[in-house]
């Protein structure tokens, strides 16, 4: 089969398109033909090891898992004995971080792996999206117990994790502010945000407002910066560690005092989560934002668009 492999880390051109055997699944898993993947955080994160941390979760001295992709969607071709919850023929999306394998024409995953019946309502293209960004948007809203009515604010609202964190916070009933791009500025009022500032025209941190959730979706401000922002109790939280890693320190003890603090959830993959985001989409509450759409051909081109800091949500690989 056609498959992205790296053996090595480094920047975009480290990864290249070649065939390997099929994988065969285990007893508990599924057997299924990729028709999209994402190039996201995640994928660039693992493939370039630029912090050394990840390496012990991605291999040392060289990557465990070779092809990469995080998300998919596809359709089922194979189920083992063991599987009970899905069946031949049917159509799924998912996110596996502890395996990848979204950037091939065919994966394995276990059945409580993090898989979820695709949304009808979703192209194939679209629920290959459904996953990286939202369930990291997921975590640290539910880390910072967001209530109806707290004011949030979201800091990098178009990206993968920005673009899902507006809709879920909606969702949740929080009165949002995002902070965006000019470019940007009507997109993200589409996805419900009740402000959007222009980081280009007007510095956030002199907004006049205070938010009992600030969530720097890029790690490009910080708790210092936004201390001031947070209501007493406020919470802070960003997807990046920070410079020199002060969020990780942060973490560990603003939350001794009873004042405003940093939080650092450590993400986990749940089948829930996939699947509520799936019922989330079917109802029209949540639809991830696609920027461009690549071919498996077109990875290394896709990478590096991945880490310009140009792109709006998601960038899709198609497959099929």
């Amino acid at each position: 089969m056609k498959a992205v492999v790296h053996t090595k880390y480094g920047p975009p051109e480290v990864a290249q398109l070649t065939e390997i055997p099929r994988p065969i699944p285990k007893e508990n898993e599924l057997f299924i033909k990729v028709y999209a993947s994402t190039v996201n955080r995640t994928d660039s994160g693992f493939r370039s090891a630029e912090y050394f941390v990840s390496r012990f979760f991605s291999g040392l001295f060289r990557p465990k898992h070779t092809t990469l992709g995080c998300e998919f969607s596809g359709v089922v071709e194979e189920i083992s004995a063991k599987v009970t919850k899905f069946k031949v023929g049917e159509a799924v999306f998912g996110f596996n971080d502890q395996q990848f394998g979204g950037h091939a024409e065919y994966l394995t995953i276990s059945e409580d792996g993090g898989i979820a019946v695709k949304p009808e309502n979703l192209s194939f293209e679209e629920a290959a999206a459904l996953s990286e960004g939202a369930h990291y948007a997921l975590i640290d809203i539910r880390a910072a117990k967001v209530k109806t009515g707290n004011k949030v604010a979201v800091y990098g609202a178009t990206g993968a994790i920005g673009s899902a964190g507006v809709q879920l916070l909606k969702h949740f009933g929080a009165e949002v502010t995002a902070v965006a791009n000019t470019k940007n500025v009507d997109l993200v009022k589409s996805l419900g945000a009740n402000r959007v500032i222009d980081y280009q025209s007007e510095d956030f941190t002199q907004c006049g407002e205070q938010f009992s959730f600030i969530f720097d979706a890029v790690g490009k401000t910080s708790f210092g910066k936004c201390k001031p922002l947070l209501t007493k109790k406020g919470i802070y939280i960003s997807t990046e560690l920070g410079k020199g890693g002060q969020n990780i320190f942060l973490a560990l003890f603003t939350p001794l005092f009873r004042g405003r603090k940093l939080l650092f959830p450590i993400p986990s993959t749940k089948n829930e989560d996939v699947e509520f985001l799936g019922k989330l989409a079917e109802l029209g509450e949540f639809k991830p934002v696609v920027d461009r759409i690549y071919s498996l051909e077109e990875i290394v081109e896709a990478y590096h668009y991945a880490e310009s800091g140009q792109k709006t949500g998601n960038l899709i690989v198609k497959i099929v």
